[in-house]
Protein backbone atom coordinates (compact mmCIF):
# COMPACT_ATOMS: atom_id res chain seq x y z
CA UNK A 1 0.00 0.00 0.00
CA UNK A 2 1.20 3.62 -1.04
CA UNK A 3 1.84 5.43 2.01
CA UNK A 4 0.30 9.20 1.71
CA UNK A 5 1.19 10.88 4.65
CA UNK A 6 4.68 12.54 2.98
CA UNK A 7 3.09 13.26 0.19
CA UNK A 8 0.12 15.40 1.55
CA UNK A 9 2.29 17.10 4.05
CA UNK A 10 4.41 17.86 1.15
CA UNK A 11 1.19 19.29 -1.09
CA UNK A 12 0.42 21.14 1.52
CA UNK A 13 3.86 23.00 2.04
CA UNK A 14 3.98 23.98 -1.80
CA UNK A 15 3.23 27.33 -2.53
CA UNK A 16 -0.21 26.77 -3.91
CA UNK A 17 -0.57 28.08 -7.47
CA UNK A 18 -4.23 29.69 -7.58
CA UNK A 19 -5.19 32.02 -4.93
CA UNK A 20 -8.64 31.91 -5.96
CA UNK A 21 -10.28 28.87 -7.92
CA UNK A 22 -13.64 30.17 -7.99
CA UNK A 23 -12.64 33.28 -9.94
CA UNK A 24 -12.22 30.64 -12.74
CA UNK A 25 -15.45 28.75 -11.89
CA UNK A 26 -18.60 29.09 -14.40
CA UNK A 27 -21.09 29.81 -11.44
CA UNK A 28 -18.80 32.91 -10.47
CA UNK A 29 -20.33 36.79 -10.76
CA UNK A 30 -17.03 38.80 -11.26
CA UNK A 31 -17.53 42.62 -10.02
CA UNK A 32 -16.15 43.80 -13.46
CA UNK A 33 -17.82 42.17 -16.65
CA UNK A 34 -15.88 43.28 -19.81
CA UNK A 35 -17.73 43.54 -23.67
CA UNK A 36 -20.86 43.63 -22.14
CA UNK A 37 -21.93 46.95 -21.27
CA UNK A 38 -24.47 47.61 -23.59
CA UNK A 39 -26.10 44.35 -23.00
CA UNK A 40 -25.84 45.16 -19.11
CA UNK A 41 -27.48 48.67 -19.96
CA UNK A 42 -30.40 47.33 -22.18
CA UNK A 43 -31.31 44.05 -19.23
CA UNK A 44 -31.40 47.34 -16.69
CA UNK A 45 -33.21 49.16 -18.49
CA UNK A 46 -35.78 46.78 -19.47
CA UNK A 47 -35.89 45.58 -15.94
CA UNK A 48 -35.99 48.72 -13.96
CA UNK A 49 -40.00 49.30 -14.05
CA UNK A 50 -39.65 46.78 -11.43
CA UNK A 51 -38.11 49.06 -9.14
CA UNK A 52 -41.40 51.18 -9.44
CA UNK A 53 -43.66 47.89 -8.63
CA UNK A 54 -44.39 48.11 -11.97
CA UNK A 55 -43.80 44.91 -14.24
CA UNK A 56 -40.90 44.64 -16.73
CA UNK A 57 -41.36 42.79 -20.38
CA UNK A 58 -40.77 39.21 -20.39
CA UNK A 59 -36.97 38.71 -22.05
CA UNK A 60 -35.39 36.66 -24.14
CA UNK A 61 -31.88 36.36 -24.22
CA UNK A 62 -29.54 33.91 -26.48
CA UNK A 63 -27.17 32.83 -28.26
CA UNK A 64 -23.80 30.59 -28.14
CA UNK A 65 -22.39 29.27 -24.87
CA UNK A 66 -19.92 31.16 -22.93
CA UNK A 67 -21.16 34.24 -24.49
CA UNK A 68 -22.15 36.12 -21.22
CA UNK A 69 -25.87 35.64 -20.82
CA UNK A 70 -26.40 34.29 -17.53
CA UNK A 71 -23.59 36.05 -15.54
CA UNK A 72 -25.43 39.50 -17.32
CA UNK A 73 -28.33 38.99 -16.28
CA UNK A 74 -27.09 37.59 -12.66
CA UNK A 75 -25.36 40.75 -12.61
CA UNK A 76 -28.55 43.13 -13.43
CA UNK A 77 -30.93 41.29 -11.13
CA UNK A 78 -28.59 40.99 -8.20
CA UNK A 79 -28.19 44.65 -8.39
CA UNK A 80 -32.02 45.34 -8.82
CA UNK A 81 -32.17 42.91 -5.75
CA UNK A 82 -30.02 45.14 -3.61
CA UNK A 83 -31.69 48.30 -4.49
CA UNK A 84 -35.08 46.80 -3.62
CA UNK A 85 -33.72 45.79 -0.03
CA UNK A 86 -32.17 49.10 0.44
CA UNK A 87 -35.42 50.25 -0.24
CA UNK A 88 -37.64 47.68 1.20
CA UNK A 89 -39.36 46.55 -1.96
CA UNK A 90 -40.82 43.86 -2.21
CA UNK A 91 -39.18 41.82 -5.11
CA UNK A 92 -38.03 38.35 -4.99
CA UNK A 93 -36.07 36.99 -8.10
CA UNK A 94 -35.53 33.13 -8.69
CA UNK A 95 -33.22 31.76 -10.72
CA UNK A 96 -33.69 28.16 -12.30
CA UNK A 97 -31.00 26.17 -14.17
CA UNK A 98 -33.79 24.01 -16.54
CA UNK A 99 -30.70 21.49 -17.90
CA UNK A 100 -29.75 20.39 -14.26
CA UNK A 101 -30.94 16.96 -13.42
CA UNK A 102 -33.12 17.94 -10.49
CA UNK A 103 -35.54 20.03 -12.83
CA UNK A 104 -37.84 17.03 -13.64
CA UNK A 105 -38.85 16.20 -17.35
CA UNK A 106 -43.15 16.65 -16.75
CA UNK A 107 -44.69 19.47 -16.63
CA UNK A 108 -46.32 18.34 -12.82
CA UNK A 109 -42.85 17.97 -11.57
CA UNK A 110 -41.04 21.29 -13.02
CA UNK A 111 -44.01 22.80 -10.87
CA UNK A 112 -42.94 21.09 -7.99
CA UNK A 113 -39.74 22.22 -8.37
CA UNK A 114 -40.70 25.82 -8.75
CA UNK A 115 -42.47 25.71 -5.39
CA UNK A 116 -39.80 24.48 -4.04
CA UNK A 117 -37.66 27.32 -5.43
CA UNK A 118 -40.66 29.73 -3.70
CA UNK A 119 -40.16 27.85 -0.49
CA UNK A 120 -43.49 25.29 -0.74
CA UNK A 121 -43.24 21.69 -0.72
CA UNK A 122 -45.49 19.75 -3.02
CA UNK A 123 -46.02 15.62 -3.39
CA UNK A 124 -43.92 14.66 -6.33
CA UNK A 125 -46.80 12.25 -7.54
CA UNK A 126 -50.77 11.91 -6.81
CA UNK A 127 -52.43 15.19 -7.54
CA UNK A 128 -53.78 16.27 -11.22
CA UNK A 129 -51.67 18.85 -12.65
CA UNK A 130 -54.48 21.25 -12.45
CA UNK A 131 -54.37 21.44 -8.41
CA UNK A 132 -50.70 21.57 -8.73
CA UNK A 133 -50.95 24.39 -10.27
CA UNK A 134 -53.58 26.03 -8.01
CA UNK A 135 -51.81 25.17 -4.76
CA UNK A 136 -48.42 26.88 -6.57
CA UNK A 137 -50.55 30.02 -7.34
CA UNK A 138 -52.46 30.47 -4.20
CA UNK A 139 -48.90 29.71 -2.48
CA UNK A 140 -47.21 32.91 -4.20
CA UNK A 141 -49.77 35.35 -4.57
CA UNK A 142 -50.47 34.88 -0.53
CA UNK A 143 -48.95 38.65 -0.45
CA UNK A 144 -48.02 41.49 -2.88
CA UNK A 145 -44.77 41.34 -4.74
CA UNK A 146 -43.30 41.30 -7.81
CA UNK A 147 -41.39 38.40 -8.80
CA UNK A 148 -38.63 37.85 -11.86
CA UNK A 149 -38.16 34.54 -12.78
CA UNK A 150 -34.88 33.37 -14.56
CA UNK A 151 -34.87 30.66 -16.45
CA UNK A 152 -31.76 29.03 -17.79
CA UNK A 153 -30.98 27.05 -20.84
CA UNK A 154 -35.11 27.49 -21.53
CA UNK A 155 -34.67 25.34 -24.28
CA UNK A 156 -33.98 21.65 -22.37
CA UNK A 157 -37.29 23.00 -20.67
CA UNK A 158 -39.42 22.48 -23.51
CA UNK A 159 -36.83 19.43 -24.43
CA UNK A 160 -38.26 17.85 -21.54
CA UNK A 161 -41.81 18.43 -20.90
CA UNK A 162 -43.28 20.44 -23.94
CA UNK A 163 -43.57 23.96 -24.51
CA UNK A 164 -47.35 24.07 -22.55
CA UNK A 165 -45.10 24.60 -19.46
CA UNK A 166 -44.18 27.83 -20.43
CA UNK A 167 -47.49 28.81 -22.10
CA UNK A 168 -48.85 28.53 -18.61
CA UNK A 169 -46.14 30.90 -17.15
CA UNK A 170 -46.47 33.40 -19.26
CA UNK A 171 -50.09 33.31 -19.09
CA UNK A 172 -50.21 33.13 -14.88
CA UNK A 173 -50.23 37.00 -14.64
CA UNK A 174 -54.31 36.54 -15.29
CA UNK A 175 -54.65 34.70 -12.65
CA UNK A 176 -52.82 36.15 -9.87
CA UNK A 177 -54.04 39.59 -7.74
CA UNK A 178 -50.82 40.24 -6.08
CA UNK A 179 -48.14 39.55 -7.89
CA UNK A 180 -46.65 40.51 -10.92
CA UNK A 181 -44.68 37.96 -12.46
CA UNK A 182 -41.78 38.40 -15.13
CA UNK A 183 -40.31 35.79 -16.80
CA UNK A 184 -36.38 36.06 -18.20
CA UNK A 185 -35.90 32.83 -20.74
CA UNK A 186 -32.38 32.11 -21.52
CA UNK A 187 -31.00 29.64 -24.23
CA UNK A 188 -28.37 28.65 -25.91
CA UNK A 189 -30.25 27.04 -28.91
CA UNK A 190 -30.58 30.30 -31.38
CA UNK A 191 -33.25 27.89 -32.82
CA UNK A 192 -35.39 27.47 -30.32
CA UNK A 193 -37.77 29.74 -30.81
CA UNK A 194 -38.96 28.43 -34.43
CA UNK A 195 -40.14 25.48 -33.02
CA UNK A 196 -42.40 27.26 -29.75
CA UNK A 197 -46.14 27.52 -30.12
CA UNK A 198 -46.58 30.98 -31.86
CA UNK A 199 -48.31 32.28 -28.58
CA UNK A 200 -45.62 31.12 -26.08
CA UNK A 201 -43.21 33.00 -28.84
CA UNK A 202 -45.13 36.37 -28.72
CA UNK A 203 -45.40 36.24 -24.71
CA UNK A 204 -42.00 35.30 -24.18
CA UNK A 205 -40.12 37.27 -26.61
CA UNK A 206 -41.56 40.70 -25.73
CA UNK A 207 -37.70 42.19 -25.54
CA UNK A 208 -35.33 40.08 -27.19
CA UNK A 209 -31.74 40.12 -26.60
CA UNK A 210 -28.98 38.79 -28.92
CA UNK A 211 -24.97 37.95 -27.48
CA UNK A 212 -22.97 37.95 -30.38
CA UNK A 213 -20.04 35.43 -29.38
CA UNK A 214 -16.62 36.81 -28.14
CA UNK A 215 -13.36 37.55 -30.11
CA UNK A 216 -9.79 36.26 -29.18
CA UNK A 217 -9.40 39.85 -27.57
CA UNK A 218 -12.01 40.24 -25.42
CA UNK A 219 -11.32 36.34 -24.30
CA UNK A 220 -7.71 37.67 -23.99
CA UNK A 221 -9.23 40.88 -21.79
CA UNK A 222 -11.31 38.48 -19.84
CA UNK A 223 -8.86 36.41 -18.78
CA UNK A 224 -6.48 38.71 -17.69
CA UNK A 225 -9.01 40.22 -15.44
CA UNK A 226 -9.85 36.82 -13.70
CA UNK A 227 -6.00 35.57 -13.55
CA UNK A 228 -5.27 38.76 -11.73
CA UNK A 229 -7.69 37.22 -8.83
CA UNK A 230 -7.03 34.02 -9.56
CA UNK A 231 -3.03 34.03 -9.17
CA UNK A 232 0.05 35.39 -7.87
CA UNK A 233 2.38 37.08 -10.21
CA UNK A 234 4.33 35.53 -12.22
CA UNK A 235 2.50 32.16 -12.17
CA UNK A 236 1.06 32.52 -15.85
CA UNK A 237 3.71 32.45 -18.07
CA UNK A 238 3.78 34.26 -21.64
CA UNK A 239 1.70 32.72 -24.48
CA UNK A 240 -0.44 30.98 -21.97
CA UNK A 241 -3.88 33.26 -21.91
CA UNK A 242 -3.18 33.82 -25.60
CA UNK A 243 -3.68 30.37 -26.13
CA UNK A 244 -6.41 29.96 -24.22
CA UNK A 245 -8.01 32.45 -26.17
CA UNK A 246 -7.24 31.53 -29.31
CA UNK A 247 -8.67 27.71 -28.14
CA UNK A 248 -12.02 29.41 -27.39
CA UNK A 249 -12.11 31.82 -30.36
CA UNK A 250 -12.34 28.81 -32.47
CA UNK A 251 -14.67 27.25 -30.06
CA UNK A 252 -17.83 30.29 -31.01
CA UNK A 253 -16.05 32.85 -28.66
CA UNK A 254 -16.66 31.18 -25.50
CA UNK A 255 -15.38 32.86 -22.85
CA UNK A 256 -16.57 30.09 -20.46
CA UNK A 257 -14.19 27.82 -22.11
CA UNK A 258 -11.47 29.38 -21.95
CA UNK A 259 -12.07 30.17 -18.24
CA UNK A 260 -12.13 25.98 -17.81
CA UNK A 261 -9.10 25.75 -19.93
CA UNK A 262 -7.25 28.30 -17.85
CA UNK A 263 -8.26 26.43 -14.45
CA UNK A 264 -7.66 23.19 -15.79
CA UNK A 265 -4.15 23.92 -17.16
CA UNK A 266 -3.32 25.38 -13.54
CA UNK A 267 -4.84 21.71 -12.18
CA UNK A 268 -2.65 19.70 -14.09
CA UNK A 269 0.47 22.31 -13.52
CA UNK A 270 -0.17 21.84 -9.52
CA UNK A 271 -0.22 18.00 -10.09
CA UNK A 272 3.37 17.93 -11.62
CA UNK A 273 4.48 20.06 -8.36
CA UNK A 274 5.27 22.98 -11.54
CA UNK A 275 4.95 26.60 -9.33
CA UNK A 276 3.88 28.37 -12.64
CA UNK A 277 1.46 27.30 -16.02
CA UNK A 278 2.84 27.24 -19.30
CA UNK A 279 1.65 26.71 -23.33
CA UNK A 280 1.87 23.04 -22.85
CA UNK A 281 -0.46 22.61 -20.05
CA UNK A 282 -2.75 24.25 -21.84
CA UNK A 283 -3.01 21.66 -24.56
CA UNK A 284 -2.86 18.91 -22.15
CA UNK A 285 -6.70 20.56 -20.42
CA UNK A 286 -7.82 20.91 -23.59
CA UNK A 287 -7.52 17.18 -24.19
CA UNK A 288 -8.55 16.40 -20.87
CA UNK A 289 -11.63 18.69 -21.10
CA UNK A 290 -12.26 17.47 -24.04
CA UNK A 291 -12.24 13.65 -23.41
CA UNK A 292 -13.90 14.43 -20.10
CA UNK A 293 -16.84 16.01 -22.15
CA UNK A 294 -17.51 13.94 -24.50
CA UNK A 295 -17.80 11.03 -22.15
CA UNK A 296 -19.80 13.03 -20.15
CA UNK A 297 -22.33 13.82 -23.30
CA UNK A 298 -22.40 9.77 -24.27
CA UNK A 299 -22.86 8.23 -21.10
CA UNK A 300 -25.99 10.59 -20.78
CA UNK A 301 -27.21 10.41 -24.08
CA UNK A 302 -30.25 7.66 -24.83
CA UNK A 303 -28.89 4.55 -27.17
CA UNK A 304 -30.05 5.64 -30.47
CA UNK A 305 -28.27 8.77 -29.67
CA UNK A 306 -25.24 6.66 -29.05
CA UNK A 307 -25.49 4.40 -32.13
CA UNK A 308 -25.73 7.14 -34.41
CA UNK A 309 -22.15 8.53 -32.59
CA UNK A 310 -20.59 5.16 -33.13
CA UNK A 311 -21.63 4.87 -36.59
CA UNK A 312 -20.06 8.65 -37.10
CA UNK A 313 -16.60 7.17 -35.68
CA UNK A 314 -16.81 3.98 -37.95
CA UNK A 315 -17.58 5.88 -41.27
CA UNK A 316 -15.00 9.04 -40.45
CA UNK A 317 -12.38 6.45 -39.54
CA UNK A 318 -12.80 4.44 -42.66
CA UNK A 319 -13.57 7.64 -44.80
CA UNK A 320 -11.10 9.79 -47.12
CA UNK A 321 -13.56 11.59 -48.83
CA UNK A 322 -16.35 13.48 -47.25
CA UNK A 323 -18.54 11.17 -45.03
CA UNK A 324 -22.69 12.27 -45.86
CA UNK A 325 -25.68 11.07 -43.56
CA UNK A 326 -26.79 8.58 -45.94
CA UNK A 327 -23.30 6.76 -45.43
CA UNK A 328 -23.74 6.60 -41.27
CA UNK A 329 -27.35 5.68 -41.75
CA UNK A 330 -26.46 2.35 -43.36
CA UNK A 331 -23.68 1.84 -40.60
CA UNK A 332 -26.10 3.17 -37.93
CA UNK A 333 -28.93 0.42 -38.89
CA UNK A 334 -26.29 -2.50 -38.86
CA UNK A 335 -25.52 -1.37 -35.38
CA UNK A 336 -28.82 -1.42 -34.33
CA UNK A 337 -29.72 -5.21 -35.42
CA UNK A 338 -26.90 -6.04 -33.22
CA UNK A 339 -28.21 -4.72 -29.82
CA UNK A 340 -31.94 -5.62 -30.83
CA UNK A 341 -33.39 -2.25 -31.19
CA UNK A 342 -35.51 -0.79 -33.99
CA UNK A 343 -34.23 1.50 -36.62
CA UNK A 344 -35.27 5.34 -36.13
CA UNK A 345 -36.12 7.23 -40.06
CA UNK A 346 -33.17 9.05 -41.79
CA UNK A 347 -34.74 12.00 -41.08
CA UNK A 348 -34.37 11.35 -37.04
CA UNK A 349 -30.97 10.67 -37.52
CA UNK A 350 -30.24 13.53 -39.39
CA UNK A 351 -31.82 15.30 -36.77
CA UNK A 352 -29.88 13.74 -33.90
CA UNK A 353 -26.33 14.34 -36.19
CA UNK A 354 -27.65 18.21 -36.27
CA UNK A 355 -27.51 17.74 -32.06
CA UNK A 356 -24.32 16.13 -31.87
CA UNK A 357 -23.36 19.23 -34.49
CA UNK A 358 -24.72 21.98 -31.29
CA UNK A 359 -22.55 20.09 -28.82
CA UNK A 360 -19.56 20.56 -30.73
CA UNK A 361 -18.72 16.54 -31.04
CA UNK A 362 -19.11 16.87 -34.86
CA UNK A 363 -19.24 19.35 -37.64
CA UNK A 364 -22.12 19.15 -40.02
CA UNK A 365 -22.57 21.11 -42.67
CA UNK A 366 -25.74 21.18 -44.89
CA UNK A 367 -25.10 20.93 -48.53
CA UNK A 368 -27.96 20.86 -50.95
CA UNK A 369 -27.50 17.86 -53.99
CA UNK A 370 -29.88 19.87 -56.30
CA UNK A 371 -32.96 17.96 -57.54
CA UNK A 372 -31.39 14.74 -54.79
CA UNK A 373 -32.59 17.61 -51.74
CA UNK A 374 -30.25 18.21 -48.67
CA UNK A 375 -27.78 16.11 -46.70
CA UNK A 376 -24.97 17.05 -44.03
CA UNK A 377 -21.72 16.44 -44.28
CA UNK A 378 -20.02 15.62 -41.78
CA UNK A 379 -16.73 15.80 -40.46
CA UNK A 380 -15.49 14.78 -36.44
CA UNK A 381 -14.94 17.90 -34.18
CA UNK A 382 -12.98 16.39 -31.31
CA UNK A 383 -9.07 15.33 -31.24
CA UNK A 384 -8.83 12.20 -33.09
CA UNK A 385 -6.86 10.83 -29.98
CA UNK A 386 -10.11 11.50 -27.81
CA UNK A 387 -11.66 9.08 -29.82
CA UNK A 388 -10.90 5.38 -28.49
CA UNK A 389 -11.63 6.15 -24.97
CA UNK A 390 -15.15 7.29 -26.57
CA UNK A 391 -15.87 4.46 -28.56
CA UNK A 392 -14.56 2.07 -25.97
CA UNK A 393 -17.17 3.62 -23.13
CA UNK A 394 -19.77 3.82 -26.19
CA UNK A 395 -19.35 -0.27 -26.61
CA UNK A 396 -19.59 -0.97 -23.62
CA UNK A 397 -22.58 0.63 -23.22
CA UNK A 398 -24.39 -0.34 -25.70
CA UNK A 399 -22.84 -3.77 -25.09
CA UNK A 400 -21.56 -3.95 -28.19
Amino acid sequence: MVELTKFFHGYLEREPLFKSKKVLQSNYTPENIAHRDDQIKTIAGILAPALRMEKPSNLFLYGKTGTGKTVVSKYVTSQILSVANEKKLPIQIIYLNCKLKRVADTEYRIIVQLAKEFGLDIPATGLPTDEVYKIFLKHIDSENKLIILVLDEIDQLVKKAGDEILYNLTRINFELKNVELSIIGISNDLLFMDGVDPRVKSSLSEEELVFSPYNALQIQDILRERAKEAFGEGIVREGVIEKCAAYAAREHGDARRALELLRVSAEIAERKNKSFICVENIDEAEEKIERDRVLDVVNTQPKQFQLTLLAIFDVCNLAESPVFTGDIYEIYKSFCGKVGLKPLTQRRVSDIIAELDMLGIINARVISKGRYGRTREIKLGIPSSTIPNIRTTLKESLNL
